[in-house]
């Protein structure tokens, strides 16, 4: 399958770049310093209809097809990386629901995640349960016409700025994968926050626990059967990575552009540095990776469009993230070391680009992960 962004798809790159420059990118360092979460900037984006994006337009959304997500996503995190996970992380929390929630869930949440009115996080990885999803500990117990859960979530992005929390919990303890259950459980009496992290990046994006105590779900809050749990978290995340692997991209491509702006301006034996060679070599290595990266997220989101006709989504959705999540570290490292010294400190951007990098390439399945997907593929085993 090859591709060419369609017309449209240019002119809203365009009009991403210069809404995120103008009403993104200036208040990154502040939150990332103050570790504060960007509300102006998820204003400014709901008044773009950006979370519309991601939800079909039978339910008030735009229903953009992926590749056009992975561009917004992509200028997004171009200008912060946090801002970019606030618009995704509902988008991640409601593809359950899209895909195998009753009618009536869709209708009373999916237009309200459009609009901006409330946001979803996604409720999967516990203390000791993370790349080993079988391993939660969570639990539901059927009661009369409710369940009742009880456990603990880790890592939860946007952990009590959430309204609702799309929670993975166990039914059958005995049954591992076969055993887990999916839940849409809004923020109320028992779901507490008891921590959030304090991280080396994302530092505007709030990562926390979830703990619920004997929380009342409704049967109807069920989302498909009980067991099913698993194989809707696994075709969710097939679906969710290849936009992990865009916003390794907008970050990378954030690290090319400011170290090629400060290569003109720095001067080093009497003339500028982007003159010498070995440091011009390093930026054109920069570049080629994160264009190969970008396509190869493209291609893995022109699959989903698709319909992925040839069942390798999951191989192209690992490819993309574990790919771009590499190269947006190997990019915001290579730019610190062109700035030099002051590339460590944070006058400039591109420490916090080189945090905000790591991440990629751990959530949403680390790097290692993908390239079990990626193996297994291949060996067909």
């Amino acid at each position: 399958m090859s591709f060419v962004l369609t017309e449209e798809q240019r002119a809203f790159r365009d009009v991403m770049r210069s809404f995120v420059d103008e009403q993104v990118a200036p208040y990154a360092a502040e939150h990332d310093r103050d570790q504060t979460y960007p509300q102006e900037s998820f204003d400014a984006c709901v008044k773009m209809d950006l979370p519309a994006m991601q939800v079909p337009a039978a339910y008030g959304g735009v229903g953009a097809d992926m590749v056009t997500q992975a561009i917004m996503v992509e200028q997004l995190a171009r200008g912060c990386a946090s801002t970019s996970v606030t618009i995704l992380i509902s988008k991640l929390a409601m593809l359950p629901i899209m895909n195998f929630a009753s009618e009536e869930i869709k209708q009373a949440y999916l237009p309200r995640i459009a609009s901006g009115e409330i946001q979803g996080s996604y409720c999967l990885s516990e203390a000791d349960a993370g790349s080993d999803v079988a391993a939660m500990r969570c639990r539901a117990v059927r009661d009369g016409d409710d369940y009742v859960l009880n456990g603990s979530k880790y890592w939860i992005t946007n952990a009590g700025v959430s309204d609702t929390y799309t929670v993975f919990a166990t039914t059958d303890p005995t049954a591992r994968t076969h055993g887990i259950t999916c839940f849409l459980v809004e923020k109320g009496p028992g779901v507490e926050f008891p921590k959030h992290e304090d991280k080396m990046g994302l530092r505007a994006s709030p990562t926390g626990e979830v703990v619920f105590h004997d929380v009342r779900v409704p049967a109807s809050h069920r989302i498909g059967n009980e067991g099913e749990g698993f194989l809707m978290a696994m075709h969710t995340l097939d679906r969710s990575r290849p936009t992990i692997g865009a916003q390794a991209v907008g970050i990378a491509q954030a690290a090319i552009d400011f170290a090629a702006h400060y290569m003109k301006g720095r001067k080093a034996f009497g003339r500028p540095i982007a003159d010498l060679q070995g440091l011009r070599f390093m930026l054109a290595d920069m570049a080629i990776r994160t264009e190969a990266a970008r396509a190869l997220v493209y291609q893995a989101c022109a699959t989903i469009d698709a319909g992925d006709p040839d069942g390798n989504l999951s191989y192209l959705g690992a490819a993309a993230k574990s790919f771009a999540s590499d190269t947006a570290m190997s990019v915001t490292t290579d730019a610190v070391q062109l700035l030099g010294g002051y590339g460590f400190t944070k006058e400039f951007p591109v420490e916090r680009f080189m945090r905000d990098a790591k991440i990629t390439q751990i959530y949403e399945g680390t790097n290692q992960i993908q390239r079990v997907v990626i193996a297994k593929h291949l060996l067909k085993n």
